[in-house]
């Protein structure tokens, strides 16, 4: 038995200790919010944050996050700035790379409230969209960190 910590709660699982959390998630605790793209960690579309850390759960084994915090897009508030920007800016187009995009920023805003467009790039490189919503990602993050920066919520 593994116990993890997802978004706040305590989950016992029977899985081998070598399953990628991913299909723990979707599969056994049926949180199909996070998304399987590539399954070798190169797309993002797979993105939690683990201990606070935006990490690809296709290649991340079960063992490795035993009892450490683990957020999935299902556990970021609903009113929280990135969400609300990304609706804002109609950033989705198929939606389907987009928890993993929303992961990957809103861990980007926590560590770093005002990031220049470099951070923003470096942050957010190798979380992939075959739709091209590019620019409109990058504007709902820019959004979100002035929102943050002004207190609005």
């Amino acid at each position: 038995m593994i116990t993890l910590n997802v978004n706040g709660k305590e989950k016992k699982v029977s899985a081998a200790p070598d399953t990628p959390l991913l299909w723990v998630l979707r599969d056994e605790l049926k949180m199909t919010g996070t998304k399987f793209g590539c399954g070798e960690g190169l797309c993002g579309a797979c993105t939690v944050e683990i201990e606070g850390k935006p990490t690809r759960s296709c290649i991340t084994s079960i063992e490795e996050v035993d009892r450490k915090k683990i957020v999935t897009i299902e556990g970021l508030p609903e009113n929280h700035p990135v969400k609300r920007a990304w609706l804002k800016e109609e950033v989705s187009q198929c939606g389907y790379c987009q928890p993993g995009q929303i992961m990957t920023a809103a861990a980007l805003l926590r560590n770093t409230p005002k990031p220049t467009d470099t951070e923003i790039n470096e942050a957010m490189n190798g979380n992939l969209c075959r739709c091209g919503s590019y620019p409109r990602i990058f504007k709902a993050i820019k959004n979100a960190a002035a929102e943050q920066k002004g207190g609005g919520k």
